[in-house]
């Protein structure tokens, strides 16, 4: 087995593949797996600090990206999506199937959203149902700050839909305080769960908006209307995949008990990209920085290909490449969750070094050796 790490999925913690085989019983008629799940949807309310409804989807991050736009959209309604990164033009796709207008606010895909540029463009441009915003885009590891760009859309009386997939428990995310109407998570990235759950927050705004709809939503699977009442009727809209919410609860526990959880991220990260920096490798971005995963430039000497390749092969080590226009151009490391302790990042900074050394790329130091001053010092 490798070593994964990469931004997602993550490694995954004995305790929580243990809690996955649980004895199951029918989730469909079983009360007591009914509490079970609405006790584990107030858990991630109280873990991103809302006092909004969460529900839990049995399908991968992206299914909450898309219930969101489903669940929101109507023919013609037009939509400000926020566009710095793949999955941030990404949402688009969804907008546009749902049969809203997506329209694209694009910024330079190397720095975080401004919001003094942005505040400048909604005094000019009116008119959106709902703002569609990526927290952390993965792709190219940029961090935009919901908590300061939420409540900015929100002053124009534009609803919210953020994906913190790859950011929420790896950087600071407060519900409340950022006024966000829908945020989605997913299992598999810092909560350090497998694939295969999805998960987001409702605020009341969102649910009038829902509510107010004149056209039914289309569709029943992507929909977060069809959970309404689901507690008092005790009825769920679909076989909910019960040995997954099992190891959801056990990672949100362990999640719950590591109080220096975001500290430790945000050293390892800090570390890892001055590490980076100073053995002579470029960064990809200029600015606005991800805790949860680091993307270098190729270096000139060699390949994305050659480089995870040799990681895999000759250390055991599995990193990302990237894709979309990043394709082949950056390599990506993934400190988030579980892949977020010392030891496994010291051997990874290790790895990389002598596999970029053995493709021939020079290094102004040794990445191991720096990362670990660095790590001792920030």
């Amino acid at each position: 087995m490798y070593k994964i790490m990469t931004p997602g999925p993550t490694q995954v913690k004995e305790n929580v593949r243990m809690a996955r085989a649980r004895e199951c019983t029918n989730p469909d008629l079983d009360g007591e797996f009914l509490e079970f799940y609405k006790e584990t949807c107030g858990q991630l309310s109280r873990l991103l600090h809302t006092s909004n409804e969460t529900l839990i989807l049995g399908g991968e991050g992206i299914l909450g990206l898309e219930a969101a736009c489903a669940s929101l959209t109507e023919p013609g309604d037009r939509v400000l999506v926020l566009d710095n990164g793949i999955f941030g033009k990404g949402f688009a796709d969804f907008v546009s199937i749902y049969g809203g207008k997506p329209e694209l606010y694009t910024v330079d895909g190397k720095n975080p959203i401004d919001p003094d540029v942005l505040d400048g463009y909604l005094k000019e441009h009116h008119g959106f149902k709902y703002a569609t915003l990526v927290h952390c885009d993965t792709p190219s590891g940029i961090l935009n700050d919901i908590h300061t760009l939420c409540p900015l859309l929100k002053k124009y009386g534009i609803l919210t839909v953020v994906d913190s997939v790859s950011a929420m428990f790896g950087e600071k995310v407060h519900v409340d305080e950022a006024q966000a109407d829908i945020l989605c998570g997913g299992s598999q990235k810092a909560v350090s769960a497998p694939p295969g759950l999805a998960f987001a927050t409702i605020s009341g705004d969102a649910k009038r908006a829902m509510a107010e709809r004149k056209t039914p939503i289309a569709s029943f699977y992507a929909n977060l209307k069809v959970f309404e009442g689901y507690y008092e009727k005790k009825w769920f809209p679909y076989t909910m995949p019960i040995s997954d919410i099992y190891g959801l609860q056990a990672a949100l526990s362990n999640i719950e008990q590591d109080s220096g959880m975001l500290l430790r991220h945000a050293r390892l990260g800090q570390a890892c990209r001055q590490a980076v920096k100073d053995a002579g490798l470029k960064l990809h971005l200029e600015q606005g920085f991800s805790n949860t995963v680091t993307v270098l430039d190729v270096p000139g000497e060699t390949t994305a290909e050659a480089i995870l390749e040799t990681m895999q092969k000759e250390y055991n080590i599995m990193l990302s490449g990237s894709f979309g226009s990043l394709a082949g151009h950056v390599v990506r490391i993934g400190h988030m969750g579980a892949n977020a302790n010392f030891q496994d990042m010291a051997e990874t900074m290790d790895a990389l070094g002598q596999t970029l050394e053995k493709l021939g790329v020079p290094l102004a130091c040794s990445l191991k050796e720096r990362f670990c001053q660095l790590y001792r010092t920030v």
